[in-house]
């Protein structure tokens, strides 16, 4: 099966800008990347449970057990007591430190690829890539998910973010 030009060229872009992104987001957080996501989440949630932080980062209830003892071992997060097998993770103030850390780091890397656009090609990209997280909220179905390692403020600062806006409408 061929690919279109348009796909070929979106899948190399989108792989691109990941490489460059994770690469940032896992330096300056000094964990994984699961656990910057995890940071990032509890930023957003503070308290969320273990198995909840795993499902957001797309890791199993093992991974997830071993990637929380990591985050505590670093001092960046905590595990409290909870209900039963509920168990809430929050961050310290270390890991809020980190979470900054992340985002600003992030957010240098896609800034760094845009860096060549003028203001007309940056409001046509917002526009397309409004509709088209709108679009992959669909086959994601959890916003919580896609916008793992957002900057959530950013995306709603003055705008609606697309991926709230698809998982209201749904």
């Amino acid at each position: 099966m061929h690919e279109s030009r348009l796909g070929n060229l979106l899948g190399a872009a989108a792989l691109a800008l990941s490489d460059l992104m994770l690469a940032r987001v896992r330096e300056a957080a000094g964990v994984s990347v699961s656990g910057a996501a995890a940071l990032v989440v509890l930023a957003h949630a503070p308290g969320v449970s273990v198995t909840e932080l795993g499902r957001r980062v797309g890791l199993s209830q093992p991974a997830t057990a071993r990637m929380v003892m990591s985050l505590e071992a670093a001092g960046l997060a905590l595990r409290g007591p909870g209900e039963g097998r509920t168990v809430p993770v929050t961050l310290t103030a270390a890991g809020e430190r980190t979470v900054r850390e992340v985002l600003t780091s992030r957010a240098a890397g896609t800034e760094q690829a845009l860096a060549g656009l003028d203001e007309d090609d940056r409001r046509v990209l917002t526009r397309l890539l409004e509709g088209l997280l709108g679009r992959l909220y669909t086959e994601v179905g959890s916003a919580e998910v896609l916008c793992r390692l957002c900057d959530r403020a950013c995306c709603t600062d003055g705008a609606v973010c697309p991926v709230g806006q698809a998982e209201r409408e749904r």
